[in-house]
């Protein structure tokens, strides 16, 4: 044997040597990519359910917003209505009453001082 074909041996097992060194990662890569595949598969079983839930919540939560809108606007309706109320008493009744309560103070202390 010459040298050159004992250095063509010696380059033959080192290749088959750093192909048996990455057979391994490769394997393990392959089972990786086989076990994230189930797990994309199982997601997708599950999220089809997942996603009708949800819009079955968001639509009863736009339900009772919608209530809950109608309520607040009733509720200004009142408040308006009771303020317009309390303006029109207080423009045709309370200046008579506060004449009838000085009056009322005014004869308090007529009647207190002949005691």
């Amino acid at each position: 044997m010459s040298g050159s074909e004992i250095a063509s041996i010696i380059a033959a097992g080192g290749f088959v040597l750093l192909v048996l060194f990455l057979a391994v990662p490769i394997l393990k890569l392959g089972k990786l990519l086989d076990k994230s595949a189930d797990s994309v598969s199982l997601m997708t079983e599950e999220l089809a359910p997942l996603v009708s839930e949800i819009t079955v919540t968001l639509e009863e939560t736009n339900r009772q917003l919608k209530k809950i809108d109608s309520i607040t606007t009733d509720v200004s309706s009142v408040t308006t209505n009771l303020s317009s109320l309390v303006s029109s008493f207080t423009a045709s009744m309370g200046g008579t009453l506060a004449k009838l309560a000085g009056y009322g103070g005014i004869m308090r202390n007529l009647l207190g001082k002949k005691k």
